[in-house]
Formats: C-alpha cells, structure tokens, sequence
C-alpha cells in the first residue's frame, strides 16, 4: 500500500511538473506572438489553468516531503503525550478541511460540467476542463492527510525537521 500511495503522490507532482512545462510554454508563445506582432488567443488563461494545476497538483507531494510551512512555536513547546496528541489534533483539523476542499472542488467541477460553464475570455474553454486538476489534487492532497494522520495514529510518521538556516532566504 505503501509503494502505491507513495506513486500516487509522486505522479500528481510529475504531472504538476508537465503542468509547469506546459506553462513556460504559454509564456514563451505569448512573448514570441507580441514581439512577432501576431496574437494568440486564449494564451493568458491557459497559463494561468497551467499554474493552477500545477500548484494544487503538487501540494500532496509536498505535504508528504515535509515542505509545507508549519507554525511549530506551540509544537516545540510540547513534550510526549502532549506533543503527539496536539499533533493528532492538527491533522485530524487539516484533514477534515482538506477533505471538505476536496468535495467541493469536485462538486465545482461537475457542476460547470452539467451547466455547461464557460470561460468568459475569447477562448471560451468549458471551465470544468481546468477545474479537474484542481479536484484531483485536492483529493490526492485528502488522501495525504488521511495517511499523515493514520501514520501518526500508528506512530510511524516520518518527522522531517529541516534546518531552517539552510532555507532563510
């Protein structure tokens, strides 16, 4: 089960990746066409689906990486029973939101489907095409969280303590 959770997160993340290719991409086409005085429809709401998806394709990956900004001022304070149960408290509250973000990015996303919502620019791209990568990261990033907190719960959690001189920028 391990092995494929641990596919699942890290092929959202190459996705995301693709997305943020995909992204340079638009850029890249959009300043070409404007120094080639020629225009691109649609070339600023692609990239911006391509950002989109790619950001909340990723944030499952970075959960589990340990990468998502924490406040631990309290946690560090927190020691034994008390430091795992507030532990235990916070996950089981990002879950629950993460799950509830989940649901309703996927209920957006079938609803533009059924009232055949478009986007309001030239383009006029049916607007759950790009609303499907966010539900799907949003429910890859709730799958996280469950496993984050069943980890936890079993006393298996990874802890990743990164030295934070090393990321002052």
């Amino acid at each position: 089960m391990r092995r494929l959770l641990d596919f699942v997160y890290d092929g959202a993340a190459a996705v995301a990746a693709l997305f943020m290719v995909g992204l340079l991409g638009m850029v890249l086409l959009s300043i070409i066409s404007r120094q080639l005085h020629f225009h691109v429809p649609g070339t600023d709401a692609y990239a911006g689906y391509m950002m989109a998806a790619a950001g909340f394709l990723a944030l499952a990956h970075t959960l589990k990486r340990g990468e998502h900004i924490r406040v631990t001022l309290l946690l560090n304070a927190l020691k034994g029973r008390w430091k795992q149960g507030f532990e235990i408290w916070s996950l089981g509250i990002a879950t629950l939101l993460a799950v509830l973000f989940a649901y309703y990015s996927c209920k957006l996303a079938w609803q533009s489907h059924e009232f055949h919502d478009i986007s309001t620019t030239s383009d006029a791209t049916p607007l759950w095409i790009p609303q499907i990568a966010m539900a799907l990261g949003t429910v890859v990033l709730a799958l996280a969280f469950v496993d984050e907190l069943v980890l936890e719960l079993l006393g298996r959690r990874t802890r990743h303590n990164p030295d934070e001189q090393l990321r002052n920028e």
